[in-house]
Formats: structure tokens, C-alpha cells, sequence
């Protein structure tokens, strides 16, 4: 077994992926041969690491500056693209730059220059715009989601970005929907296209619920006692429905993050946070959640809010029956209400009178002032627990390591004690806060 192959079965370990897929196959077979490249594959199906394990092995250990390059369109997913780098265990540092966190951080870490630097457009070209490095090494450009990153909203930045780049000599493009034409300034001279899109998984279903007024709260609120205690999204096309969804629910007392473009930076990252972690099992969130976040496989989303276009529709389904899973998409529509044509007119009406029983929560999320900085590991924050909380395994949740903070989901009923037990108490030589989030 040659060295590569080698090594790429063990980042596959690390992410208990037993064996590439035939799109990821393709892809790392055509960009290791050809200059450009286009993926274009369904949400879920492993975009990011068939284009990330070609990426590694282009770079060259010995270069001290800026190899790659990979342009996306929100923060979260450089945030998420940062993290699997980060969790390949390559060696090669990684850093992600984006719009909402503070200049101040991006100029700490590119002191000591990454090999990948991943990022939004605007912050990007603010870096380049003000010299806070080398180009001159770039070599390869990835445009993720580049659907999204080549929208009006961004040109301006990407024309500056790519004309700053004079030695790119592989370009990655990867997006889940078709068609979009590519501007002349991307470069993209006869490209290789692998297209998976057609393999669009048949496990999806396309249900529809009928609400008897044109406010669809009620209706909202039936539907989800129907399906009891699963996670899922509630798609809505403005802030303001999020808003008028969420106060509902509250009133209703069922627990739910939100997630939408004018939050800030921080609140998005927990909400994110506490539905991976089971403290939440529902978003509400315009579709701005359709694509690039990390967040697990999910049984159902809700069209709370009819999508606008098909882009919109296919994106957001995407969040459900992915890979080899099942999921149903539910349509939420006024009885008078038209369906836009992109939407299957046989969509089956379901019933919806039946129901579940709504399980209290069981999980709740707490805050420690200590991360990876402080030399703290997941292992540290277990024993902690373990030992001075009295805690045994069942009982604690998903563990969350960030640079210089942690989050550990813990039972609702006994966050309280715990917060008291342990806060303020020293961790790796670090007093440490706790706090209930």
C-alpha cells in the first residue's frame, strides 16, 4: 500500500468513514490530474474532504508561506472547513478569516502564516488589500459553494481577490446546484465537471400540511407534536417570521435556537452549538441554514415559509435524507394559498391530528472560561466532571473544545448543581468559570 493511500485511510479513520465514495473517488482522482476542476454534488455528500485531501497533498512541507486558498460564502462554513483541516491531523497549520470577528484576531494568527487560508470574500480582500502577506505562493484557489461566493453582493471583492492572484495553477469549484454560469474573471478554462447532482438521493419525501387560516402557528405547533421529539428546521424567508415563530414557541414552552444573517456572530455560533449538543431540537432559521454549517444528520424540516425559488427548495431540503438516510421535507401552506410550480403538486396531505408526546429537554449546555489554548483537553473537562462533579458517563453530553472556551451539554436537572460544584475551580493550573448558557 503506497503512502498516501496510507495516510488517507487514516484522516478517513478519524472521521469513522470507512471508505471514500464514488463522487470523492472522481474528484480526487480528476483534481490531482487536471488544472480546473467543478464538483458539483448534493448537500451532505462530502464535498469538503474531495476536495481537501488532493489540497493537502499538493502542499510543499518545506514553504513557509500561503499555499491554498479557499474562498466561501458564510462564516460558518469556513468555520466548519477550519475545524475538519484541523481534525485531518495533517500538520500543515490552518486558519479561517471572516467578517464579524475581530481584526485584531486575524492579525495574531496570520503572524504565524498558515498553509490554508480559508475566508469570506470581504475580509479576504481586506487582507490582501492591505499587504498582511505573501500571495505570491498561492497556488491553489477552492471557490466552496462558489453558487453563492460569485452572487452579485460579492463581486466587487472576488474580481480584486482573483486579480491579486498571478500563480494559481489549480482551481476547485464546488457548488449543489447547477447552472450557474461562471464570470471570465474565475479563469476557468476548460474545466473537468464531476456531476453527482443527478444522484440526488430518492429517500426524501415531500409531504404537505394544510393550515385552515393564513396565520400557521397553530397548524406549526400540530405538526410538531405530531413528530414528537426529533430534531429539525423550520425554514422561514424573513427575520421577522423567525421572530414571531420563536416568540410562539417560547410561549409554548418547546426549546429551539434561531439562526439568521443578522445575528450576531457569537449568538449564531451557540445556537449551532446547542442543536448538535441536544439542548435544542429545532432551529428556526431563514436559508442562510440551507447549506455550509455544521450540524448533524436531521429527520424532517419544515417549509414554514414557502421558498422563493427552486435554488431555495433544493438547498434546503438538502438538510434531510442525506447520504443513505431518510427525511421528509413538510410543506406548510395556507389552504388558499398557491404552491409555487417547482413544488410537486402530488405532494401527499398528511394528517396531522395524531399526537406525539413532546418529551421535556433533557439536555442543557453549559459555558467554561478554558480551551485549547490553555492546553485544556476533552479529556480534562471529562475528568473534571467525573471526579469533583460526581457525574458518571450517561450523563454527560457532547463536548465542544474551542481556542479558549469549552461547552458541555449536561441533564437539565442537575446544571444548576454542577454550575455551583465546579465553577471557579482549577483546570490545567487555570481557574475556570462556569456558567449556564
Amino acid at each position: 500500500m503506497s503512502n498516501s493511500i496510507k495516510n488517507q485511510q487514516e484522516i478517513l479513520n478519524k472521521f469513522n468513514i470507512p471508505a471514500l465514495n464514488p463522487m470523492q473517488k472522481e474528484a480526487l482522482s480528476v483534481i490531482e490530474t487536471t488544472a480546473n476542476t467543478i464538483i458539483l454534488s448534493p448537500t451532505g455528500t462530502g464535498k469538503t474532504l474531495a476536495f481537501l485531501l488532493p489540497l493537502i497533498k499538493l502542499l510543499d512541507a518545506e514553504c513557509k508561506e500561503i499555499q491554498a486558498l479557499i474562498l466561501v460564502p458564510s462564516r460558518e462554513l469556513a468555520i466548519q472547513i477550519e475545524q475538519v483541516i484541523r481534525n485531518m491531523g495533517s500538520g500543515y497549520k490552518v486558519n479561517a478569516v471572516y467578517g464579524g470577528r475581530s481584526m485584531s484576531k486575524d492579525k495574531i494568527e496570520l503572524k504565524h502564516t498558515p498553509a490554508i487560508l480559508i475566508g469570506t470574500p470581504g475580509r479576504i480582500a481586506d487582507h490582501f488589500s492591505n499587504n498582511r502577506f505573501s500571495k505570491e505562493h498561492i497556488k491553489t484557489l477552492v471557490l466552496d459553494e462558489f453558487d453563492k461566493s460569485l452572487e452579485v453582493g460579492f463581486e466587487y471583492d472576488m474580481i480584486g481577490i482573483l486579480n491579486d492572484l498571478l500563480n494559481i495553477d489549480k482551481r476547485i469549484l464546488t457548488s449543489a446546484t447547477q447552472g450557474v454560469s461562471i464570470p471570465d474573471f474565475v479563469k476557468m478554462t476548460n474545466p473537468t465537471v464531476i456531476n453527482y447532482l443527478h444522484h440526488r438521493t430518492a429517500k426524501l419525501t415531500i409531504k404537505t400540511v394544510v393550515s385552515p387560516s393564513k396565520n400557521k402557528l397553530n397548524t406549526l405547533l400540530h405538526l410538531l407534536n405530531h413528530l414528537g421529539n426529533q430534531p429539525g428546521i423550520i425554514f422561514c424567508n424573513l427575520k421577522d417570521t423567525i421572530q414571531g415563530v420563536s416568540d410562539f414557541l417560547e410561549r409554548k414552552n418547546i426549546s429551539h435556537g434561531c439562526f439568521y444573517g443578522g445575528m450576531e456572530q457569537q449568538d449564531r455560533e451557540r445556537s449551532l452549538l446547542k442543536f448538535r449538543n441536544g439542548t435544542n431540537q429545532l432551529i428556526v432559521a431563514t436559508d442562510l441554514a440551507a447549506r455550509g454549517i455544521d450540524i448533524p444528520e436531521m429527520k424532517f424540516i419544515i417549509h414554514y415559509q414557502l421558498p422563493l425559488h427552486q435554488e431555495e427548495f433544493t438547498h434546503r431540503n438538502g438538510r434531510t435524507a442525506r447520504v443513505n438516510a431518510k427525511g421528509t421535507a413538510y410543506v406548510l401552506k395556507w389552504k388558499d394559498e398557491s404552491v409555487p410550480s417547482f413544488i410537486k403538486k402530488d405532494a401527499v396531505a398528511i394528517d396531522i391530528s395524531k399526537q406525539a408526546e413532546r418529551k421535556p429537554r433533557y439536555w442543557e449546555t453549559l459555558f467554561i472560561s478554558g480551551g485549547r489554548k490553555d492546553k485544556i483537553s476533552k479529556g480534562d473537562i471529562a475528568g473534571l466532571f467525573f471526579k469533583q462533579g460526581g457525574i458518571n458517563k450517561d450523563q454527560l453530553g457532547v463536548i465542544e473544545l474551542k481556542r479558549d472556551c469549552t461547552f458541555v451539554a449536561v441533564p437539565v436537572t442537575i446544571a444548576k448543581e454542577l454550575v455551583e460544584k465546579l465553577n471557579n475551580t482549577r483546570l490545567k493550573k487555570k481557574k475556570v468559570r462556569i456558567s449556564i448558557i
